[in-house]
C-alpha cells in the first residue's frame, strides 16, 4: 500500500470540525416513540429518512464487494464533489487539477470554494500526454486530480490510471459516471492498493434514475468519515432512498437496459456512415457519441428546430456536438433529419 497520510491533506478547520450526529441512526431500537427531532407525529413521509443510508449501503456492500464504511452516498455525484473539494481545499490558497475537455462541474465547484483550476490539455485523441501531467504538476499547489472515465464529454476511457494515483501526491478522484456502459473493471479494485484514491459511480446513468439524484464516494475508511463529516445530516430524501434499493434487488432489469442501450449505440453507429454531413465520430466507452460535423451551427440549428436536444461542444471541440444515444424511436428521427440535411 502507498505511504499516505490523510491529514496532511485536509483543511485545519475541517479537522476540528465536530459533526452533527443523528442520535436515532446511529443506533438500535425495536419499536421507539419518535419524540427527538420536532418531526409531526402525522403524513406519508413524516419521518425524516436515515442519515447514514444504512440499507443502501449494505445493499452496494454486496454487489461491490467493499466495506459499508468505505462509501458515502451524495445527492448526486455532483454534491460529492463539491463536498470532496470542501474536505481537501483551502480556499484562495489551494488548487485543483482537471482534464481539458471534461466535466465542467470539478471546476465550477472548485471555482465557488474560491480554489485555482488548473487544466490539463488533452491531445487530439483526447488522451493525456504523460510527460505534460508531470511536468504541470510540479509547481502547482494541487490537491486533487479529477479524472473522468469514461470522459465526458468526449467518451473515451483513460488509459493507466495507476499512473497518475501513483505519481499525484494530492488526492485522485477518478469519475466513473459511465463506467457500466464501458467494459472496463472500476477502480474500486485499487482502493485497497492506493489511500489516496476516490471513485465517484452514479445512479443517473446506466440505471436510469437521474430523477432520484443518488451518488456514491467510494474510498478509504478515513477519507469516507471526512466527507460524512462534512455533507448534509438527510441529504438523501426517503423516496430516492426506497427506490434505489428497490431497483438494486431487480439487477437484471438494470442489466437488460444497458445490454439495450449498446443495441442502440452500435445501430446508431452503423447509421452514421451514411450521412454526409458528419466528418468524424469518435470512439466511445460511453452511452454518447461526440461527433465532428461539416457546418457544425446548421446542424444543431436543424436539429433544434425538429426539438432534438443535443450538446453543442464548439467551439471548446471545434465543430463538434455531443449526442446520446436514446431508443430506437428516438433513434431513427435522429438519423432522419440528419440525413435530411444539405450542405
Amino acid at each position: 500500500m502507498k505511504e499516505f497520510n490523510i491529514n496532511s491533506l485536509v483543511r485545519k478547520n475541517i479537522l476540528e470540525l465536530q459533526p452533527y450526529i443523528s442520535f436515532r441512526d446511529h443506533n438500535e431500537f425495536e419499536n421507539p416513540i419518535l419524540l427527538d427531532v420536532n418531526e409531526s407525529p402525522y403524513g406519508e413521509l413524516n419521518r425524516y429518512p436515515d442519515s447514514t443510508q444504512k440499507k443502501l449501503k449494505q445493499k452496494l456492500s454486496e454487489i461491490k464487494n467493499i466495506s459499508a464504511d468505505q462509501m458515502a452516498i451524495g445527492n448526486g455525484s455532483d454534491e460529492l464533489i463539491d463536498l470532496i473539494i470542501k474536505v481537501f481545499c483551502e480556499p484562495k490558497n489551494d488548487s485543483i487539477l482537471m482534464m481539458n475537455p471534461s466535466f465542467a462541474m470539478y471546476g465550477f465547484y472548485a471555482s465557488i470554494n474560491e480554489n485555482k483550476v488548473v487544466k490539463l490539455d488533452l491531445n487530439e485523441n483526447f488522451k493525456i500526454i504523460k510527460e505534460d501531467f508531470l511536468n504541470t504538476i510540479i509547481g502547482n499547489q494541487l490537491k486533487i486530480f479529477f479524472l473522468c472515465s469514461p470522459n465526458n464529454p468526449t467518451g473515451n476511457s483513460i488509459d493507466d490510471i495507476e499512473f497518475y494515483v501513483q505519481n499525484f501526491k494530492g488526492i485522485v478522484v477518478v469519475d466513473e459516471a459511465y463506467i457500466e456502459f464501458s467494459g472496463k473493471k472500476s477502480c474500486i479494485e485499487l482502493l485497497e492498493e492506493y489511500p489516496n484514491l476516490i471513485v465517484l459511480q452514479t445512479f443517473s446513468k446506466a440505471w436510469g434514475m437521474a430523477g432520484a439524484r443518488v451518488g456514491v464516494a467510494y474510498s478509504s475508511k478515513e477519507i469516507i468519515k471526512l466527507i460524512n463529516m462534512v455533507k448534509a445530516p438527510y441529504n438523501i430524501n426517503s423516496l430516492s432512498l426506497n427506490k434505489i434499493t428497490e431497483l438494486i434487488n431487480i439487477k437484471d432489469n438494470i442489466n437488460k437496459n444497458i445490454e439495450n442501450t449498446l443495441i442502440e449505440k452500435s445501430w446508431l453507429k452503423n447509421k452514421f456512415r451514411e450521412i454526409d454531413c458528419i466528418k468524424k465520430v469518435y470512439p466511445s466507452d460511453a452511452n454518447f457519441f461526440l461527433i465532428e460535423f461539416e457546418n457544425v451551427e446548421k446542424v444543431y440549428e436543424k436539429l433544434l428546430k425538429k426539438e432534438i436536444l443535443t450538446s453543442k461542444r464548439s467551439p471548446q471541440i471545434p465543430n463538434c456536438i455531443r449526442i446520446n444515444v436514446g431508443n430506437r424511436e428516438e433513434n431513427i428521427q435522429l438519423i432522419n433529419v440528419l440525413k435530411s440535411i444539405e450542405l
